[in-house]
């Protein structure tokens, strides 16, 4: 190893023995650079836990993401691992320091316009319009959209409560009570009502379901196999069905739970019900659609209010 520059010897190690990819390897070069300007000129094992908190907190105030931050403590701290086996350090600079928490993103959520194209939506490409399949994407979306499932909730659905053979159904449809009980986080048991427009689409598929039953009865949603659905399928169905339906934006099911959750709060303001449905442990984890909601009231006022209007 040539003692001088540890870092280009990591840096071949990289490229030779590990076979990273050229753009792999440009990202590592960059950041392994910032850590020897860190160093100003003395060698590298002589850089402090300190040191590194000072560049991340220069670097953080220059603007650059916490994703970006972690990332470049990453590659300082794999590069140190790999110095530590080659000379003796005392120990690894980077190894307690951390990134500064990510700033939490805001779900998002469709339009109730676009919302409504996709519920509506022509069935998606390859599928017989009003066929057993385009009944069942049809509940599948109408169900996410009016009760805010997840999707590990949503798949976990029976058609109705069932107890056998060592079996019992963890969430099932309760169609007489216009409503959905469901195995959500922490095993915990839910209550959800379900909506005019997806008790329709759900007897549609209901109607439609015989066809799909093959060896298991219970899943409330069947693949053409037979299967329950798997998680995967029903993320492509979903976002297959938004790209029939004209709706730019990457729509998941995740993108059905924030769409319900914030047009039920513009609607009624009330966090502690939407708290219930979504089945968080905690308010805090629904305090995130209240920043939503304000941005829509925002903008209300700022098209509507005489005195926010800007002015020539």
């Amino acid at each position: 190893m040539n003692p001088t520059d540890p870092i280009a010897d990591y840096l071949a190690m990289l490229e030779h023995e590990r076979r990273l990819s050229e753009h792999t390897l440009r990202g590592y070069t960059h950041e392994l650079g910032e850590l020897k300007k860190l160093a100003n000129g003395k060698p590298l094992e002589t850089v402090t836990p300190a040191q590194v908190r000072g560049a991340v907190a220069r670097a953080h105030a220059g603007g650059l993401s916490a994703r970006s931050i972690a990332h470049r403590l990453s590659a300082w701290r794999a590069f140190y691992r790999w110095l530590a086996g080659r000379i003796e350090i005392d120990a690894n600079p980077v190894a307690a320091v951390r990134a500064p928490k990510r700033a939490k993103t805001l779900p998002k959520a469709l339009s109730v316009d676009d919302a409504t194209h996709l519920m509506e939506a022509p069935a998606i490409a390859g599928v017989e319009e009003g066929g057993p399949e385009a009944l069942r994407d049809r509940a599948m979306l109408e169900l996410f959209y009016s009760s805010g499932l997840r999707l590990a909730e949503l798949v976990g659905l029976d058609v109705r409560y069932m107890k056998r053979d060592g079996y019992e159904s963890a969430g099932w449809l309760k169609r007489d009570a216009a409503e959905v009980e469901v195995l959500g986080k922490g095993n915990r048991h839910r209550m959800v009502p379900v909506g005019r427009k997806a008790l329709d689409a759900l007897d549609a598929w209901l109607a439609a379901r015989s066809a799909f039953v093959k060896h298991d009865d219970a899943p409330l949603f069947l693949s053409v196999r037979g299967n329950r659905m798997a998680p995967g399928v029903v993320r492509e169905r979903v976002k297959r069905a938004a790209i029939a339906a004209g709706i730019p934006a990457n729509v998941h099911p995740h993108v059905l739970r924030h769409s319900f959750a914030t047009h039920l709060l513009q609607s009624s303001g009330d966090l502690r019900a939407v708290q219930e449905l979504l089945g968080h442990a905690s308010i805090s984890a629904t305090q995130v659609y209240t920043s939503l909601d304000f941005q829509h009231l925002a903008k209300v006022y700022d098209t509507a209010h005489p005195r926010a209007k800007k002015r020539d």
